[in-house]
C-alpha cells in the first residue's frame, strides 16, 4: 500500500484520467442535442447548491465573502449555460455553399482542469460546463487550500451528469492532490489540452508540459475616471468592483487614475461610498502588511475584509467601510500599491490632463497587468476610443465594474472564469475561454476551381516599355518571316494568316514580358567599411598605355534572333550582336544568357 503522497496523488491521477478517457471514447459519439440535456442537468445542480458551496468555499478558504461567491457560483451555473444554449459543438457546425465547404467539430479529449483557491467552485462548475459542451471529458484538479469545497462541486457534477445518461467516469476530481500530482496529470498521454487557473507557476508549468493549454497572466487594472463621466456614479462602480469578493477577482479593480482638479470631488465621492483614506503613515503600513519580497501579495492577506487588514497594519476601521483608499504619486517598484493586491485596497493616483493619464494607465498594465483588463468611466466617446486603442489590454470596459464587466455579466463579453491576456502575456489567446476553445474543427472542401483559374498560369499581355511602339515590332518579326516565307500558300508577297498573326502578337507579348532596362553600371569597388576607395583609371589614360587606337571591326546587327539562332552561334563559337530595335525570343534570351552569345551593340 502506497504511503507517499506524491506517489498516491500520481497513481490516482493515472486512475483517473484513464477512467475519464474510457467514458469518453463513448461521449464522443453523442448527439449535439444529447450533450446540451447534459450541460443543462449539470447546471441545474449547480444552480441548486450554489449558496451551500459559496458557504463551504468560505469556510475552508477565509478568502472572500459568501454573497460574492454565490454570485459567482450563479454566474458559471445560470449566466453561461443561458449564453452558450443553442451554440454548436459537435457534428456539423455550419454549411458554406458558395465555397462548398462544411465544418465538423469534434472535442480534444480528457480537459485537464485546475482549480484555483480564490474561485474554487465556480471555476468548478465553469471548466465542467465548457468541457462538456465541447464534447470532452474533464478531470478537475484541486487547490490544496480549497480541495474539500472544489471535491464537493465535482461531484455534483458528477452526480448530475450520471442522472443525464452521460457515461460514468466522464467528470473527475483528484482528492489528493499534490504538485506532483498535477504536473502528471498536465503531462499525461491522454489528456488533450489544459485549462490553468492558479499563480504565475502554476501557468507556466502548464504552457511547458508539451500540452496545448489556455493559461492566464495576472491582473493590474487600471481605471480612468475621467472628466467627462458622471463622478458619483463612476466612483459608486468602483467601489463595487473594488470590494467585490473582496478583491479575489483578477480583474478587480487596483489603481484609479484622474486629472488632479478632480482630486476633492472624487476624493468626497469617495468617502460617500465608505472607501476609508488611508494617512501616510497608514498607507506605509498597509504596504508592509500587504507585501513580502517587493509586490508579492502574502497568501494570509488575499480576499480578507478591510476590516481585517487595517487590523493586521494596526489600526482599526469602521464595520461599515467598504474598502482602503490610499493616494499615491507614481507607478513602479518604488510605489507597491500600484502593483495587483487581491485585497480590497484601492490606489489612486493624480495627474494633468487626458494624456497623462493615459501615460499613466499604461504604465499600470505594464507593471504586472500587460494584456489583462483596463476601465475607463466617461461620456466623451472619442476620449474612450483613444483610450481603447492605446491600451495593452484586450479587456477594455466602459463604464462598468471591472470584475462585473470582465466576465461578462454587465458586458456582451463571453461568459467566462479564464480570461486570456494574449502573446503579449505569454497567454495563447486574448480571449474570455469558452466552449469553443475546446474543440477542434474539420473542414471537408470539395473542389470549386481549377488550379489554372485560381493561380493563372500564363501573364497577361505586358504594355511596351516606354519608347517601343508594339505594332512596330509586330511589324518586323512579320517581315523577318516574310523572308523566310512562312506565309499563306507559301508566298513571300502574301498577308500572314490568321492563326500566324496571333503566334506573332503572343511572341511579341512574352518578350515584352521579360524585356528589362539595363542594369546600373556596379557601384565602385569598397573596403567594406563604407568608403569607396578610388577607382581605376580607363586603360586609355595610363600612360604606358597611350597608343593609337585601332578601329573596331565592323559588325552585322541583326533584327530579329530566335532559339536556333543561338543554339548555332553556340556551336560555331560565334557572337550575335543586336541593336537596341532588335527582337529576341524569351527562349533565346534565356539561352543566351550562359553563354553570353548576345552582344549589344549600335549601327
Amino acid at each position: 500500500m502506497l504511503h507517499d503522497q506524491d506517489l498516491v496523488s500520481v497513481q490516482e491521477v493515472r486512475s483517473k484520467v484513464d477512467q475519464a478517457f474510457t467514458a469518453w471514447q463513448t461521449y464522443r459519439n453523442f448527439t449535439q442535442e444529447q450533450i446540451d440535456a447534459v450541460v443543462e442537468a449539470v447546471a441545474a445542480k449547480g444552480r441548486a447548491h450554489a449558496r451551500r458551496l459559496a458557504e463551504m468555499a468560505v469556510e475552508e478558504t477565509g478568502m472572500g465573502n459568501v454573497a460574492d461567491k454565490y454570485t459567482k457560483n450563479m454566474l458559471t451555473a445560470d449566466l453561461l449555460p443561458r449564453t452558450i444554449r443553442g451554440v454548436r459543438t459537435i457534428g456539423v457546425l455550419r454549411e458554406i455553399p458558395e465555397l462548398r465547404v462544411t465544418e465538423v467539430g469534434a472535442g480534444v479529449g480528457v480537459v485537464a482542469a485546475i482549480c484555483p483557491t480564490t474561485n474554487p467552485t465556480s471555476t468548478v462548475f465553469f471548466k465542467t460546463i465548457i468541457s462538456l459542451k465541447s464534447g470532452n471529458a474533464v478531470v478537475l484538479s484541486p487547490h490544496p487550500r480549497a480541495k474539500n469545497c472544489t471535491c464537493a462541486a465535482a461531484a455534483l457534477m458528477a452526480e448530475a451528469v450520471a442522472e443525464a445518461g452521460a457515461p460514468a467516469g466522464i467528470v473527475q476530481c483528484l482528492g489528493s492532490s499534490t504538485l506532483e500530482g498535477t504536473q502528471a496529470l498536465m503531462k499525461h498521454p491522454k489528456v488533450g489540452v489544459i485549462l490553468a487557473t492558479g499563480g504565475a507557476g502554476m501557468v507556466r508549468a502548464a504552457y511547458s508540459s508539451g500540452k496545448p493549454a489556455f493559461g492566464v497572466g495576472p491582473g493590474n487594472v487600471p481605471i480612468l475616471l475621467d472628466s467627462s463621466a458622471d463622478i458619483t456614479e463612476a466612483v459608486g462602480r468602483i467601489v463595487d468592483g473594488k470590494s467585490f469578493d473582496f478583491g479575489t477577482v483578477c480583474s478587480s479593480e487596483q489603481t484609479v487614475v484622474a486629472e488632479r482638479q478632480l482630486r476633492d470631488q472624487i476624493l468626497s465621492q469617495f468617502k460617500a461610498q465608505k472607501a476609508y483614506l488611508l494617512t501616510d503613515d497608514q498607507r506605509k503600513a498597509v504596504e508592509r502588511t500587504l507585501f513580502s519580497g517587493g509586490t508579492t501579495v502574502r497568501a494570509d492577506c488575499v480576499g480578507k475584509s478591510p476590516q481585517r487588514i487595517a487590523q493586521m497594519a494596526g489600526f482599526s476601521v469602521a464595520d461599515d467601510v467598504r474598502i482602503l483608499l490610499a493616494e499615491i504619486a507614481g507607478v513602479g517598484k518604488e510605489h507597491p500599491l500600484s502593483a495587483e493586491k487581491l485585497s480590497p485596497v484601492l490606489a489612486i493616483l493624480f495627474t494633468d490632463g487626458f494624456d497623462a493619464c493615459m501615460d499613466a494607465c499604461e504604465s499600470i498594465l505594464r507593471f504586472g497587468g500587460l494584456g489583462h483588463t483596463s476601465v475607463i468611466h466617461a461620456k466623451d466617446e472619442a476620449k474612450v476610443r483613444r483610450f481603447g486603442l492605446r491600451m495593452p489590454s484586450f479587456r477594455v470596459l466602459v463604464n462598468t465594474a471591472s470584475p462585473a464587466g470582465s466576465v461578462g455579466i454587465t458586458t456582451g463579453l463571453q461568459p467566462s472564469m479564464t480570461l486570456g491576456c494574449g502573446a503579449m502575456a505569454g497567454n495563447s489567446t486574448s480571449d474570455n475561454v469558452g466552449p469553443l476553445h475546446l474543440i477542434n474543427t474539420k473542414r471537408i472542401a470539395w473542389a470549386i476551381r481549377s488550379a489554372e483559374e485560381a493561380l493563372p498560369l500564363t501573364p497577361e499581355p505586358a504594355a511596351a516599355p516606354a519608347g517601343i511602339d508594339k505594332a512596330q515590332l509586330v511589324a518586323a518579326v512579320e517581315r523577318y518571316l516574310a523572308q523566310k516565307g512562312v506565309m499563306v500558300g507559301g508566298a513571300a508577297s502574301s498577308a500572314p494568316a490568321p492563326a500566324v498573326r496571333d503566334t506573332i502578337a503572343g511572341v511579341v507579348d512574352r518578350f515584352l514580358a521579360v524585356k528589362k532596362p539595363p542594369e546600373a553600371a556596379p557601384p565602385g569597388p569598397s573596403c567594406g567599411c563604407g568608403v569607396k576607395t578610388a577607382e581605376p583609371q580607363p586603360e586609355a589614360a595610363r600612360p604606358e598605355a597611350r597608343k593609337a587606337e585601332i578601329p573596331a571591326p565592323a559588325v552585322e546587327i541583326v533584327d530579329f534572333v530566335c532559339e536556333a539562332d543561338v543554339r548555332a552561334a553556340i556551336n560555331q563559337k560565334r557572337k550575335i550582336f543586336i541593336g537596341p530595335k532588335t527582337i529576341v525570343t524569351p527562349s533565346a534570351l534565356e539561352l543566351s544568357g550562359r553563354d553570353e552569345i548576345l552582344v549589344r551593340a549600335e549601327r
